[in-house]
This record gives C-alpha cells, sequence and structure tokens, in this order.
C-alpha cells in the first residue's frame, strides 16, 4: 500500500520522453524533491527512451574504471560483474547513492542512501539521459545559454571560467535577453535545423525552461585582461566542443553517437573562441560578432 502518494512520474526533455519510478516503501516526498522536472512533466503515450527505479536496497559492488572529481563531487564509473554499468555518487568523499544502468541504458535503478537523495536523482538522471540519448544526435552540455532574437546563444568553458557570468552580462547589456538555462541545455541535430533546449538541470540557478530555440553560435570563453573574439573553423572548433559534452567516451557506442552529434555541430553551427573580462564590453563584442542576422 503507497496511502494514495505517487509513485510513477512521465518526463518530456528535448523531445525524449523517460520515466521515473519510486519503490512505495520509500520515506520521500518525491513531488518536492522532483519540483525542477515539474515543467517538463508528461502525459502522452510516446514511448520512453529510458525508465528509472528509485530504490533504498543496497548497490551491487562493481569494478571502478575510472573516476570524476570536480568541486567536491565525485562520479565513480564502473562495471557489475554480470556487465552492468555503475554509477556511484560523492559528495566530499561520502557516498550519496548509486546509478546501476542495463547495456544500452533504456533500464536504470538508483540506489539511494540516506544521505542527499535529491543529489543523487538528479546526477543520476542526467547522466543516464545524457547516455541514452547520445545515439539520437543529442548532447547534454556543460554550458550557460542565452536566448536573444528567437536563437540561443551557448557559452562553454572549464568551471570557473564565467560562463554564467557572462550570461548575466548578456542579460543585463545586451536588450532582450533571456536565459533559456545556465548549466545543462541539450542540443540536438535535426534533419533541417539544430536546436537548443532547456532542461531539469541548471546547476546553482534556478532556471528550468521547458523551451528551445535554433542554436545561433557556440562561444568558448577564456578569461583575459582584454576583450577579443575570433571565429573557430573545423577541427578547432569540433575541438572547442567535446570538453563541455556529458558521454561515456570509452563506450564505442556512445563515443560514435557524440562523434556524430559534435561533427554536424562543428560544421553547421558558428563557433567563436572569445577571451573576455568580466564586463559589459565583453558582452557586446560578443553579441556584435556572433548574433544571426536578419
Amino acid at each position: 500500500m503507497n496511502n494514495g502518494k505517487k509513485t510513477e512520474y512521465a518526463y518530456k526533455v528535448a523531445e525524449h520522453v523517460f520515466t521515473l519510478g519510486f519503490a512505495p516503501e520509500l520515506e520521500l516526498d518525491s513531488g518536492a524533491m522532483l519540483d525542477n522536472y515539474a515543467p517538463f512533466a508528461y502525459a502522452g503515450d510516446e514511448p520512453a527512451l529510458f525508465t528509472v527505479s528509485v530504490v533504498n536496497s543496497p548497490a551491487p559492488a562493481f569494478e571502478e574504471e575510472t573516476r570524476q572529481d570536480e568541486e567536491g563531487q565525485q562520479i565513480l564509473c564502473g562495471h557489475t560483474q554480470v556487465g552492468d554499468a555503475v554509477f556511484e555518487f560523492r559528495l566530499q568523499n561520502r557516498t550519496c547513492g548509486t546509478l546501476v544502468c542495463n547495456g544500452d541504458y533504456t533500464r536504470g535503478t538508483i540506489h539511494l542512501t540516506d544521505f542527499a537523495p535529491k543529489f543523487t536523482i538528479n546526477n543520476s538522471m542526467m547522466v543516464l539521459y545524457a547516455l541514452a540519448s547520445s545515439r539520437y544526435r543529442t548532447a547534454l552540455f556543460h554550458s550557460a545559454v542565452i536566448r536573444n532574437g528567437g536563437y540561443g546563444y551557448m557559452f562553454l568553458g572549464k568551471s570557473g571560467t564565467g560562463k554564467s557570468t557572462h550570461a548575466r552580462l548578456w542579460l543585463k547589456h545586451v536588450e532582450g535577453s533571456a536565459l533559456l538555462n545556465d548549466d545543462n541545455p541539450v542540443v540536438r541535430v535535426f534533419e533541417n535545423e539544430i536546436r537548443v533546449f532547456g532542461s531539469p538541470w541548471s546547476g546553482k540557478t534556478p532556471c528550468y525552461r521547458n523551451e528551445s530555440c535554433p542554436l545561433g553560435a557556440i562561444v568558448l570563453l577564456s578569461q583575459a585582461p582584454y576583450n577579443k573574439i575570433e571565429r573557430l573553423r573545423g577541427i578547432e572548433a569540433y575541438a572547442a566542443l567535446v570538453p563541455s559534452i556529458s558521454g561515456k567516451r570509452w563506450d564505442r557506442k556512445i563515443a560514435d553517437g557524440l562523434h556524430e552529434t559534435e561533427n554536424a555541430l562543428a560544421m553547421k553551427v558558428p563557433t567563436w573562441y572569445l577571451e573576455c573580462l568580466p564586463n559589459e564590453d565583453a558582452a557586446r563584442t560578443c553579441n556584435s560578432a556572433i548574433r544571426v542576422k536578419g
């Protein structure tokens, strides 16, 4: 018995549907825990890209393959004895929970601990979304995105480079600007256009917009004592994209899907390199160079 508590949810992000189910015995306020997903709620009958179950049973043992450590957050990646993919999430070296996926990333189970359940669920959903969607010319970026004049403009760079700061400068100094997403937008390559979408994942800024627009340009940022922008082409454009796209690149199927998407972006979307200060002139210099004319 679940006393009428909702345990099944469906969402649609960048036109990909996925479902999330909670074991009835979990003592969680799932509605409050999923507030950032509310704008993406879905009530249709399209097949799901992937399904996820949330449980409180212990995660299986696994062999670690690699790990990512950034700003006190760790992800340990590996596989179980039977070959399932495993992602263990930690905050300050304390385990929060573990995501276990099947081979084609269409099913996953989130094993929670008693520490930071929302952090675990959000990170699990981001990881599984990035992996499951990669074969559909879709990429989850680490980026800030401004919408202006009907187009989206993405700002890339290493953590601490100033992506969010540059986005705020556009909001303040470039008329008609609005924030689409501040940390994890989704880009999809369609037959006739490339679009950037808002997502339920937006870092420290609560910006969860179920909106999209054509992708007008991509800008790689770098801090400098001056403001200078130049166009990147070919392999330079491709190389600028790769570090900002989430994916399990040691998995051949994932790597091939991401390569196809990255190649399309490098060829079809103007990509720029902006060396800049955190000031008004940087935003205006950038806007003047990259905005879609007409």
